[in-house]
C-alpha cells in the first residue's frame, strides 16, 4: 500500500471511512452514554476499556472515549508516526497523566531540562502530583537519573528561548528511562521525536494543531503499551477531550502543514530583519546565527523571541497587526511578554537562569502579509521608551 506524504495524510487521516458512511464532513458524536441491550457484554467491555485498552468499538460512557475524539487521536498518531494517540482536555492534563503514570508505576522521580512552558515548570516544581524533580542540563541528564526515575521531560525547541536539544543523544544517555518531548512548537511537520527515540510526544493541541485560537486540548502520541495507562488515568480523572474540540482539532490538522510552512517563512524573514534592528539586542530563532549541533527540525519554525532595549510593555501596547495576547500557534500573529504571562508563575531567579530575561518578547508569527507584520513591529519597537 502506498505511504502518502505527511501533507496528504494531514488531510485524510481520521477520515478513512467517510465514503462508506456516505458523508463528507466528519460527524460529531455528542452522546454522553451508549445504549446496549446486552448488559453482560457491556460489563465485560467496560472492564477492558477501564483498563485502558481500545477494542475499536463504541464507548460505554463518554468519559471512557468518544468516536469523534478517536478520529483526531488516530490522525495525530499517524502524523507523529505513533501506534496511538491519547487526547485530553488540555496540554497540562496530558502532561499530568504522564506524570501520574510514572507515579503509579513506582518511579515518581522526574528529570527535566529548562526552559519548559511556564505552567509545566510550575507543575513539576510543585510536586503536587507526587513526583519529585531534578532540574539539570541536557548534557547532564544521565547523571541525574536514579533507579526511581520514571520520566525525563524536555521541550525542543524550548519555550520561549527556542533552545534545541539533541534528542537521540539524550535518549541514548538514559537507557530505558522514557523521555517525553514537548513538540508543541515544532509540530510533526517540522520534527517527529518518536523517530528520534522519544517515548512520548506531547502537544498542547490548543496551539498549532487547532491553529485558530478557538479550541483547547492536549494529546500524547506514543506506543500502544504506553497509551493504556494514560487512557486508564483519563477514565479515572475525567480529563477527556470534548467531542466538539476533537472535531475542530481534526479539522485543524488538515491545514497544519500549509499553515506551519507559511508562518515559518514569515518568521525566518522577520528574525533576519530583527537581528539588524537597532532596538533589538538579541534574536532567538533556530538557525539564525548560532551553530545547531542538535538540529533535528525541518526548518526554524514560526516562533521568534527577541530581547530589546526599550520597554516591553510599550511595544505590546503599540502593535496593531500583532495581537497582544498569551498563547501561540494561531493563524494571526501574537506578541507577549513571558516574564509577565506565560512564565510569570516561575520563580524569578529560575526564570532568569533559564535565559528568560525581563527584556524578552515572544512572537508567534502567523500567516499575514510579511510587510504588514514587519512595519507593525518596526514602528512599535522604534516608539518604545
Amino acid at each position: 500500500m502506498t505511504r502518502h506524504s505527511l501533507t496528504t495524510r494531514a488531510v485524510h487521516s481520521g477520515r478513512h471511512d467517510l465514503v462508506d458512511l456516505g458523508v463528507h464532513a466528519v460527524p460529531i458524536d455528542l452522546s454522553t452514554t451508549y445504549p446496549c441491550r446486552d448488559s453482560r457484554a457491556e460489563a465485560a467491555r467496560l472492564d477492558v476499556l477501564g483498563a485502558g485498552a481500545d477494542d475499536g468499538g463504541l464507548p460505554v460512557y463518554a468519559r471512557v472515549g468518544n468516536p469523534t475524539v478517536a478520529r483526531f487521536e488516530h490522525a495525530l498518531a499517524d502524523l507523529e508516526g505513533a501506534e496511538a494517540g491519547v487526547a485530553f482536555a488540555s496540554g497540562m492534563a496530558a502532561l499530568s497523566a504522564c506524570l501520574l503514570a510514572a507515579v503509579a508505576a513506582g518511579r515518581p522521580h522526574v528529570v527535566a531540562v529548562r526552559p519548559l512552558y511556564g505552567t509545566s515548570d510550575h507543575l513539576l516544581d510543585s510536586s503536587v502530583l507526587g513526583t519529585s524533580i531534578t532540574w539539570t542540563t541536557a548534557d547532564d541528564v544521565a547523571e541525574a537519573v536514579t533507579d526511581r526515575t520514571g520520566l525525563v521531560v524536555v521541550e525542543s525547541p524550548g519555550n520561549p528561548t527556542l533552545n534545541e536539544i539533541d534528542i537521540p543523544a539524550l535518549v541514548a544517555s538514559v537507557a530505558d528511562v522514557p523521555v517525553l518531548v514537548d513538540n508543541t512548537f515544532a509540530t510533526p511537520v517540522l520534527q517527529r521525536p518518536l523517530e528520534l527515540g522519544a517515548a512520548y510526544v506531547l502537544h498542547s493541541a490548543t496551539k498549532y494543531l487547532g491553529g485558530h485560537g478557538d479550541v483547547m486540548g492536549g494529546v500524547i502520541a506514543c506506543a500502544e503499551e504506553r497509551a493504556r495507562p494514560l487512557r486508564q488515568l483519563r477514565f479515572a480523572t475525567g480529563a477527556i477531550l470534548h467531542p466538539l474540540a476533537g472535531y475542530l482539532l481534526l479539522r485543524g490538522l488538515s491545514t497544519l502543514p500549509m499553515r506551519i510552512r507559511a508562518a515559518s517563512q514569515n518568521a525566518a524573514e522577520l528574525a533576519d530583519r530583527l537581528s539588524r534592528h537597532p532596538a533589538v539586542t538579541r534574536v532567538h530563532y533556530p538557525g539564525l546565527s548560532e551553530p545547531r549541533p542538535a538540529h533535528h527540525m525541518n526548518g526554524g519554525g514560526a516562533i521568534v523571541s527577541i530581547e530589546i532595549t526599550g520597554e516591553p510593555a510599550d511595544v505590546i501596547a503599540a502593535v496593531r497587526v500583532f495581537t497582544p495576547a498569551v498563547s501561540l500557534g494561531s493563524v494571526d500573529s501574537l506578541i507577549q511578554h513571558p516574564g509577565s504571562l506565560s512564565h510569570h508563575i516561575m520563580d524569578p531567579g529560575e526564570r532568569e537562569k533559564a535565559g528568560i530575561s525581563e527584556q524578552l518578547l515572544r512572537l508567534s508569527v502567523g500567516i499575514e502579509d510579511l510587510e504588514d507584520l514587519w512595519t507593525d513591529l518596526d514602528e512599535a519597537l522604534s516608539s518604545a521608551k
